[in-house]
């Protein structure tokens, strides 16, 4: 059997092709998902909040579903332990809204526009996918100013 090599550019054309098929599923608002999150935050433990928010990563990178949808939330919730019955009052309802909307007004306010953000002691912000380069640099300067 021969092995195959694989190029730079036929990895990037899979990436690509993979970012172009899941980039439908995610249209639309994330304000439940987000709402269900900061009550896992407050009524669960830190531990399932993490893995709620993992478990709709997967779902949505994964498997290509809508991390927005009911269903995929509600499912994500009980996957991860967390009361299925309390989660779909939630999501059914406006509960947190106004917590969630005064989180993104916050970081709006700071200067994050996307995703991922690096805020470093709660004063630099890192934007977008950057190579450690950038980190060690901005870590370095920080360090020298303090």
């Amino acid at each position: 059997m021969s092995a195959t090599k694989t190029t730079p550019d036929t990895l990037r054309a899979i990436a690509e092709e993979a970012l172009a098929k899941r980039t439908p599923a995610a249209a639309g608002a994330n304000t439940d998902a987000h709402r269900l999150l900061h009550w896992a935050e407050l009524e669960g433990s830190a531990a399932q909040q993490r893995a709620l928010k993992h478990a709709l990563l997967r779902a949505h990178f994964t498997e290509g579903e809508n991390p927005g949808a009911r269903e995929v939330l509600l499912a994500c919730a009980a996957q991860v332990g967390l009361d299925a019955e309390r989660a779909a009052e939630v999501v059914d309802s406006d509960e947190y809204a106004d917590a969630v909307r005064e989180r993104e007004r916050l970081y709006l306010d700071a200067g994050i526009h996307s995703v991922p953000a690096v805020i470093i002691n709660d004063r630099h912000l890192i934007a977008g996918g950057q190579p450690p380069e950038v980190f060690e640099q901005a870590l370095r300067q920080i360090a020298a100013e303090a």
